[in-house]
């Protein structure tokens, strides 16, 4: 707990500086919009319920690949504000482990927005390596969610802390690759359909994404 306050305190002293850190890039345009197939390898942690015979982590959100769409402004050659977005996803849901056997859950849709500021290191050079530190906020919507014959539901949305770490290669004059891995904090309660709190669910994804970006 004390982790995430300090990232989100970190995250909200980042951004809210950003407009006095605004000036032009003498050499390249403000802009970088980048494209990036992701693979989502969920964290897969969650709270026992004993009620239906299920420990610790059995329940799991199935990894998958998706695309995703990030814009970038520059506010100096080195700081700058990244919106990472995609389409709602939806996720496949089983419980690994219970007293009744393996369970096909179900499914939801999670729609991940995540906003970072980032502090990029050779801003004029071939190889431009970056960290990042921000916020997801987390979407949760057409939730079909059952077990033992008990119809579930998620919280409907979720702010976590987000940090990232990557790099873009200069391809051409405007054109670059991008490699990037963010790990994101994404949670919710698992409920019955009458607001009884039956488990946590710790998705906390770790994002690895290759793509390619223009900058102007």
């Amino acid at each position: 707990m004390r982790c995430t306050l300090k990232l989100l305190a970190l995250s909200t002293a980042l951004l809210a500086a950003l407009p006095a850190a605004a000036q032009q890039s003498a050499a390249e345009g403000n802009w970088l919009v980048r494209v990036r197939a992701v693979n989502v390898d969920t964290a897969n942690k969650s709270t026992p319920i004993s009620a239906l015979g299920v420990p610790s982590g059995a329940i799991h959100v199935a990894d998958k690949v998706y695309p995703e769409l990030d814009v970038s402004y520059f506010f100096t050659k080195n700081f700058a504000a990244e919106l990472i977005l995609t389409v709602p996803q939806k996720h496949n849901v089983k419980v690994t482990d219970s007293a009744i056997g393996r369970i096909d859950a179900g499914s939801f849709y999670l729609l991940p927005p995540t906003l970072t500021a980032q502090w990029h290191f050779n801003p004029e050079g071939t190889f431009r390596p970056y960290v990042g530190v921000g916020v997801t906020y987390s979407d949760y919507s057409r939730v079909k969610l059952s077990a033992a014959g008990i119809n579930l539901k998620l919280d409907d949305n979720y702010f976590g802390p987000a940090v990232q770490a990557g790099f873009d290669v200069q391809l051409g004059k405007q054109l670059f690759l991008n490699f990037d891995i963010k790990k994101a904090h994404v949670r919710s309660d698992l409920k019955t359909d009458a607001g009884v709190k039956l488990s946590r669910l710790k998705v906390d994804p770790l994002l690895v994404g290759i793509g390619l970006g223009w900058r102007f």
